[in-house]
């Protein structure tokens, strides 16, 4: 046992900082959510922009609040660097899921394309699955989060798919102006970026597992 762990063992964890994660999860399950009223219910995408961006505000506090209190604590219920790392992961989510509603918003994606539908839904399946998977880390579930590594990245493949097969038609079809395959390419994008970033927080969480399991 490393000397970082014996001190664990002998003085109580700070359990807020799950607190923190579990809050990041919830803002980013709720922008994803924000973002299908746009995608399928025919929201105005300013309107889904100003919901997604307060999530992102709100967890950005979540953020800031995690970084004072790892500046301020000595004892950690696992590494420092490993619950920094996965706040700001959580944080990006946010940030690129408000990149794809703003690229709506300024290139004018009045209506939201087939495959981009299923990309959102894609994201939303994800943040649910970290919203659902953050609590096990405060219970040390860690054979559930590996599981829950395992699924994302099988959804994150189900995007691939998506994302790659839609863009192929877009610059395969001749009859397709090059302002449509750039607007759509964009949005595409920033939506399978959010998706891997999901991908990204799962291999995290598969490392947390094997290390404190």
């Amino acid at each position: 046992m490393g000397l970082q762990n014996i001190v664990r063992f002998l003085l109580p964890g700070e359990e807020h900082f799950y607190d923190y994660l579990e809050h990041q999860a919830g803002f980013a399950r709720k922008g994803a959510a924000a973002m299908v009223s746009f995608f399928d219910n025919g929201t105005a995408a300013a309107e889904a922009v100003a919901a997604v961006q307060d999530c992102e505000h709100a967890g950005d506090e979540v953020v800031h609040a995690m970084e004072e209190a790892l500046a301020k604590t000595f004892v950690t219920p696992i590494d420092r660097e490993d619950l920094q790392k996965l706040s700001s992961e959580l944080d990006t989510i946010l940030d690129l899921a408000n990149d794809a509603i703003r690229a709506c918003v300024m290139l004018g994606v009045d209506r939201p394309t087939e495959p981009m539908s299923k990309l959102i839904h894609i994201l939303v399946r994800c943040t649910e699955k970290l919203d659902d998977a953050m609590p096990k880390l405060r219970k040390h579930q860690y054979g559930d989060l590996v599981e829950v590594a395992r699924e994302l990245r099988k959804i994150e493949r189900e995007a691939d798919v998506v994302y790659r097969d839609a863009v192929s038609k877009l610059f395969k079809d001749p009859s397709i102006d090059a302002k449509v395959i750039i607007r759509e390419k964009t949005v595409l994008e920033d939506l399978e970026n959010a998706i891997d970033q999901c991908d990204s927080i799962a291999d995290i969480l598969a490392h947390l597992a094997i290390k404190n399991g």
